[in-house]
């Protein structure tokens, strides 16, 4: 399904703060895709009540966990102040448990923070 497609139907069915954030993952992975990443998997979830991780990706040898921001204005503040310690605790358990069941090994890998 196109983007244009998919953000239609998710405005619909999504409150609007979820669309802009679907919106801003969307813009995210067709960034990454130009930039030469590899998109293994979106909105990764572990279960068991972690988070999520956003975007999971190859840069070259290594494994890249990416967290996207998405905000309308900046009224609350900028997306990267959105991810306080707990938040990034959480998806560093989430990005170990998918490099666990991936096989891949926790060395070359990296945490990004993408805001849109």
């Amino acid at each position: 399904m196109s983007d244009a497609a998919r953000q239609y139907r998710q405005q619909r069915m999504l409150s609007a703060d979820a669309a802009l954030g679907k919106k801003g993952e969307d813009l995210a992975h067709r960034y990454l895709q130009s930039a030469g990443f590899t998109v293994l998997s979106r909105n990764y979830r572990p279960g068991g009540g972690e988070s999520e991780v956003d975007i999971v990706a190859k840069d070259g040898p290594l494994t890249v966990f990416i967290e996207v921001k998405s905000r309308a204005s900046a009224d609350f503040g900028s997306p990267d102040r959105a991810i306080g310690q707990d938040k990034q605790s959480r998806i560093v358990r989430a990005a170990r448990r998918y490099a666990a069941r991936a096989g891949i090994e926790p060395d070359p890998v990296r945490h990004d923070l993408n805001c849109f």
